[in-house]
């Protein structure tokens, strides 16, 4: 594995730790990888939001000057306490500073924080990944199917074909009707 010129973990090796953490869906795209909370395994058709980023150019911003060999950014979004506890105001830190945790150069706003090849700072980058990890769990609605609105189960002797249930209007809401009479009605 390419070792970052800092000395520390290379991207790779990050992205590995990334993909180590429960339900995480690694996405890479344009060389930058994506750690997705996934336990549904349904990305393809709920995409979301990642909870850390491995960004290796500056293809998305020029902030961090990532279009040199080996060169990375580490990206975390955070919940807003924890950020406001790291960063109460901006320290105007330089972001190409490498192994120094700072507000990200544009999701700052978001609770999102930055490090250009950790080294040192990785014990705190690994308890921020942890942070994240569980922040992304909390967050995480599972998918439930959800039932037609017009078809429901007949639960009657004999009856366990879905039939259309009538709507009825009634003061500005809809009612689903599965009454006999709500079906004589619409005939």
């Amino acid at each position: 594995m390419e070792r970052c010129s800092s000395g520390g973990m290379d991207a790779d090796q990050v992205i590995a730790v990334l993909a180590g953490f429960p339900g995480t869906r690694i996405v890479e795209g344009n060389g930058d990888a994506f750690a997705i909370h996934d336990p549904d395994h349904d990305y393809e058709q709920r995409p979301r939001q990642g909870w850390a980023t491995v960004v290796r150019s500056d293809v998305n911003d020029t902030a961090s000057d990532l279009d040199r060999p080996g060169a990375f950014r580490l990206n975390i979004g955070l919940p807003t306490a924890r950020y406001r506890e790291l960063f109460p105001t901006d320290p105007g830190t330089d972001p190409t500073s490498r192994d120094v945790l700072f507000p990200h150069p544009v999701y700052a706003a978001y609770h999102w924080v930055a490090v250009v090849e950790p080294v040192t700072s990785w014990p705190l980058v690994r308890e921020l990944l942890d942070v994240a990890h569980d922040f992304a769990v909390r967050k995480h609605v599972p998918r439930r199917p959800v039932p037609h609105p017009l078809i429901v189960a007949d639960t009657s002797p004999g009856g366990s074909v879905p039939r259309q249930v009538a709507r009825r209007s009634t003061g500005g809401r809809q009612e689903a009707d599965g009454s006999d009479a709500a079906r004589a009605n619409r005939s």
